[in-house]
């Protein structure tokens, strides 16, 4: 897998590319520790390029969520495939992830959190 990181408002985006199992999905788990190691806490997952995903994937997923929460951040994901959204809706994981259907309204939504 390959992920792309820039940064966006203060916002990091990692845009995925390829499959996300347990082998790639240990290297964007490290990736994400780093940048919360650096107070990068906003985070935001593109998956307009993500091919295929499994449970180990998912719980990947899971676990950077949990990381952001615990660091005060946040995790959004955008753009995911029709494939890669009925797992999260089969999963009932679409209810507790932030989905977007574009990369421009997560980052959006990121706007109106940092007004309060």
């Amino acid at each position: 897998m390959e992920i792309e990181l820039r940064e966006e408002g203060g916002v990091v985006v990692l845009t995925l590319k390829g499959r996300l199992d347990l082998a790639s999905g240990s290297g964007l788990k490290e990736q994400v520790k780093e940048l919360l190691n650096k107070e990068k806490n906003l985070l935001h997952l593109n998956l307009s390029q993500v091919d295929f995903i499994n449970s180990s994937g998912l719980g990947v997923l899971v676990s950077i969520m949990k990381e952001a929460r615990l660091g005060k951040g946040r995790l959004t994901l955008s753009d995911l495939a029709s494939y890669v959204r009925e797992i999260f809706e089969i999963t009932q994981l679409s209810h507790i992830f932030e989905i977007f259907p574009s990369e421009a309204e997560a980052l959006k939504s990121y706007e109106s959190v940092n007004a309060e």
